[in-house]
């Protein structure tokens, strides 16, 4: 099974919460080229009441098993990445846990219910990438489907 790791960045914003609770939210909002000179959680930009950090380098698995799902992710014309943070004690509050272009791995990230997982658009750049990995890596796989074992009859259950 072949696998590739694509490095890239992303930023994240922090935003102030308004109302009676008051804290504060964090989501992911692009993807960058890697080899930033920038220092992980710097500022890249400032408003009223958020701001967006560089949140560092992180790297994608691709993996041969997977490239159903990528193609399928691509072939949505607006090809998406699940971004997974999770709060954290140490400064600034949060961390990158995982970026994928897999929809179902981003999906099940979900289930921990501790993480916050959010799309962010897929860069061109990014796309080509994974695009080329699927046509090197993908082969297609017959659906079988499986026959149910019907057992005997007056055996089972209370029986």
């Amino acid at each position: 099974m072949a696998m590739v790791v694509l490095d890239v960045a992303l930023a994240v914003e922090r935003r102030e919460l308004s109302g009676p609770w008051g804290g504060v939210a964090w989501r992911p909002v692009a993807v960058l080229p890697a080899g930033a000179a920038a220092a992980p959680w710097t500022p890249l930009a400032s408003g009223e009441a958020s701001t967006t950090f560089f949140a560092g380098e992180i790297g994608i698995e691709l993996h041969s098993a997977e490239t159903g799902s990528y193609r399928d992710n691509l072939a949505t014309g607006e090809p998406l990445l699940w971004a997974v943070l999770r709060d954290s004690p140490d400064p600034p509050g949060v961390r990158v846990m995982m970026l994928t272009a897999d929809p179902a791995g981003g999906e099940a990230m979900t289930e921990a219910g501790s993480n916050v997982v959010e799309t962010v658009p897929m860069p061109v750049w990014l796309a080509e990438q994974v695009r080329d990995f699927v046509a090197q890596h993908h082969v297609e796989r017959p659906f079988i489907k499986r026959q149910r074992d019907r057992g005997e009859p007056g055996r089972g259950r209370g029986a």
